[in-house]
């Protein structure tokens, strides 16, 4: 099973310490999530930084929300950074469901599920060298894995897990085990109705807080903070696991599931959850 560590927003001087100290240890992954009308580092920018800083670990987006972006762009970004980090890009992606995110991007968020299969048919025909369309030829850099940086889709309704095996590589499930094992199961099932080779990359996601009181509240009022436009922040928050026997359970019991590997997210800014995490895994 391979682990990652989802980083905190709420400082952004502080990442390289923690990618450095995560790099160093069992981590498979860095993940960074994505808003824009939010105090948060874009995601690409930071993650460039990050894995200038570290030599092997892979860097990730949880989710970038593609919708918000220009296409041609964003291939070009994502191509760009994979190519530089030697393939070690995995590009997840969801569609967003913030109001004011959109107004800000100035896109209409009742097409966004429409634009993200768009812009996936565009970048995945920039990635394989071929060109723009009338007026306009290829856009490089090419990646370096052939075909485009490996994608992972963020969803829960149906569309966005059919989404995984029609342009992706793999499905990311923000979810409790209790829930994530029927949406891993769906996906498989859409994997194999579109005839795919192999089996998707399952991905699962948890909220962690490891340490003194002052850091698993710090964690937990960040977290209320990000989520309280749900109306659920206290429900979310009160599953954010925070002792070394919860964390290993949920990683067993994902690894039952047949994920491939565990993003564990911090919302909390102390970096030295990045070495307590790593004794329990």
């Amino acid at each position: 099973m391979n682990i990652g560590i989802g980083l905190p927003i709420g400082d952004p001087a502080t990442l390289r310490t923690w990618a450095r100290r995560a790099d160093a240890g069992p981590f498979s992954t860095l993940g960074l999530l994505d808003r824009l009308v939010y105090d948060n580092p874009e995601p690409l920018v930071a993650l460039a930084v990050l894995a200038g800083a570290t030599s092997r670990i892979r860097v990730q987006t949880e989710v970038l929300l593609a919708p918000l972006r220009d296409t041609a762009l964003l291939a070009k970004q994502a191509a760009t950074l994979d190519r530089m980090t030697g393939g070690r890009l995995t590009l997840g992606l969801g569609i967003g469901g913030r109001d004011d995110d959109h107004v800000a991007a100035g896109i209409d968020r009742s097409t966004r599920g429409r634009r993200m299969d768009e812009q996936m048919a565009v970048m995945r025909r920039l990635w394989s060298g071929e060109p723009y369309g009338p007026g306009a030829g290829t856009i490089g850099p090419a990646p370096a894995r052939p075909g485009g940086p490996e994608v992972l889709f963020g969803g829960f309704k149906p569309v966005a897990l059919e989404r995984v095996a029609r342009w992706g590589d793999g499905f990311l499930a923000a979810a409790a085990p209790s829930w994530a094992g029927g949406l891993f199961d769906t996906v498989r099932g859409f994997w194999k109705e579109y005839g795919r080779d192999g089996g998707p990359r399952l991905v699962a996601q948890v909220n962690v807080a490891l340490g003194p009181q002052h850091v698993t509240d710090d964690a937990r009022s960040a977290m209320r903070a990000y989520y309280a436009f749900t109306g659920m922040a206290d429900r979310m928050v009160a599953g954010m696991l925070t002792t070394p026997t919860q964390i290993r359970e949920a990683i067993t019991a994902f690894t039952d599931l047949g994920a491939d590997e565990v993003m564990l997210y911090c919302y909390g800014l102390d970096p030295d959850q990045v070495d307590r995490i790593a004794d329990v895994v």
